[in-house]
């Protein structure tokens, strides 16, 4: 599976921190009523919120969907190097 996808540019687009879009996006790692993980063109971002609701996702054309009150995004740069200060360890501890 060498071959690279490419999409159009990465953005993030929040209407009334109510529902959002992602383009850019290459992986959903994780998501739930509180927290949405994805992994996009420009690093793992992540989403906190309440009642977040994935609406679509779209890898094909790298696109998510979601509704639900956004408090706060985040994102992780790529090539991070394996700190334990990453945003994953944080979180999961």
């Amino acid at each position: 599976m060498n071959e690279e996808k490419k999409f159009h540019k990465h953005s993030v687009v929040i209407e009334k921190r109510e529902k959002t879009t992602v383009t850019g996006i290459l992986d959903v790692i994780s998501f739930d009523e509180e927290l949405v993980i994805a992994e996009t063109e420009m690093g793992v971002i992540l989403l906190k919120g309440e009642n977040l609701h994935v609406n679509k996702i779209d890898l094909d054309k790298g696109d998510l969907d979601i509704d639900g009150k956004i408090i706060s995004l985040v994102y992780e740069e790529k090539g991070t190097s394996g700190k334990s200060s990453s945003i994953f360890d944080k979180i999961f501890k």
